[in-house]
């Protein structure tokens, strides 16, 4: 019994060892350029280093997965993303205000570029790493259905819950929405009519992504100019 006692206090220890070297090594990651491998860091890696600074110190707090069987890092990697975006929404409203646009203006450009960034370079790597594009495109569309089901339906859903429990009617005002919804369906629908001829046109490379140089460059251009 005591032999079993002790194997299992070895092991607490050891474990407990290893979260706060994993934690360590979080922040010793983030303070560094390209994580430590400076003998390969360019100065595209440091000016890149210099901007993302903050955000990687603040992702280091993130405990390690191996703490709670990852739980804990999850519940609190979605609370600096709630506190993150917060931040993001109050800037990009500050930023409208100084330049003179509109809330709504600033919101399907400024704050959806900076919520779909980590999307666009994790399609990038889906892109390079498999042999197909299924999973790049396929991130896309579900990245995006979250944004607009989730990110709507859920604060709706609190709200709605909060007002009933005040024994009043929880009313949302259509304001832009209306053509926000009409600039985003009709360019959804080009943009899909798009991967479709690149799909079964061989002057496209029938293929949704690469191809033909100046066929790509036409279709980068144009998503980029949709945007």
């Amino acid at each position: 019994y005591y032999a079993k006692f002790e194997e299992k206090v070895r092991q607490s220890l050891l474990t407990c060892k290893l979260e706060s070297s994993t934690w360590k090594e979080q922040f010793l990651k983030a303070v560094s350029v390209n994580g430590g491998e400076t003998s390969d860091a360019s100065m595209v890696d440091c000016f890149a280093h210099i901007i993302a600074f903050p955000w990687k110190v603040i992702a280091a707090f993130v405990p390690p997965t191996t703490i709670f069987g990852g739980w804990l890092a999850f519940i609190v990697a979605l609370a600096l993303i709630g506190l993150l975006t917060a931040i993001i929404g109050d800037l990009a409203a500050i930023f409208g205000c100084l330049v003179g646009l509109k809330d709504s203006v600033t919101a399907i450009t400024f704050v959806a570029l900076g919520t779909s960034l980590p999307d666009t370079f994790a399609s990038r790597l889906a892109a390079l790493q498999d042999k197909t594009a299924d999973n790049a495109i396929g991130n896309i569309n579900g990245s995006n259905s979250v944004n607009v089901f989730l990110g709507l339906g859920l604060p709706w859903f609190i709200a709605s819950v909060y007002w009933a429990a005040r024994g009043e009617a929880f009313v949302v005002h259509s304001g832009d929405v209306g053509f926000s919804v009409t600039i985003y369906t009709v360019l959804s629908l080009i943009c899909i009519v798009m991967m479709m001829l690149r799909r079964f046109l061989p002057a496209l490379g029938e293929a949704e992504l690469g191809g033909p140089t100046i066929p790509k460059w036409i279709c980068s251009v144009t998503l980029i100019l949709f945007w």
